[in-house]
């Protein structure tokens, strides 16, 4: 009996064309399964990972009772979800809250300008100082948290049960 007929099949009954397609099947899956390469961008060779602490500014945020903001969602100890130059980064602990005063600048007979509390008492406007607390990836450039750098000046995106509004990045400390 032949090995290979008139046709191009195999013992009379596979074609060569078919049996170098299941081949080439074959080698792709056990390529994907066995061999997947490494994990992780080639951005991420040679750096590495810190901790760090990131302070937001929120300006003018609208909100009826500060209170039950920190009592019922941002809160020192929990964590809230970040979204960086609209990319979500995920979760990242809050370290603190501080309610800054609503002041404004006065100018004295003297000529000096004086910083006081603001008189016109809109009681729906709040200023507040956020500390974050999370991981960065350290590169040349700077921080780097998912997949954006972090820099002063960012604009950060906060979002939580009962809230979502927009930060500024004001200070990054890298902690050892």
């Amino acid at each position: 009996m032949k090995i290979l007929d008139s046709q191009g099949r195999l013992f009379g009954k596979v074609s060569i064309l078919d049996l170098g397609a299941a081949l080439v099947i074959l080698l792709v899956l056990v390529g994907i399964f066995f061999f997947p390469g490494t994990s992780g961008s080639v951005a991420q060779v040679g750096t590495t990972t810190k901790p760090v602490e990131i302070d937001l500014i929120v300006r003018g945020l609208n909100v009826r009772d500060p209170q039950q903001l920190f009592e019922q969602g941002l809160k020192a100890g929990g964590k809230t979800n970040v979204i960086i130059r609209n990319q979500p980064h995920g979760q990242i602990a809050v370290k603190a809250v501080k309610l800054l005063p609503r002041t404004t600048l006065v100018p004295q007979p003297d000529g000096s300008v004086r910083e006081l509390p603001d008189p016109r008492g809109n009681l729906f406007n709040t200023d507040m100082l956020l500390t974050l607390d999370g991981k960065a990836q350290i590169t040349k450039n700077g921080p780097v948290i998912g997949n954006s750098k972090l820099k002063i000046g960012v604009p950060v995106e906060l979002e939580g049960f009962n809230y979502n509004f927009n930060s500024s990045v004001i200070d990054i400390r890298l902690k050892d």
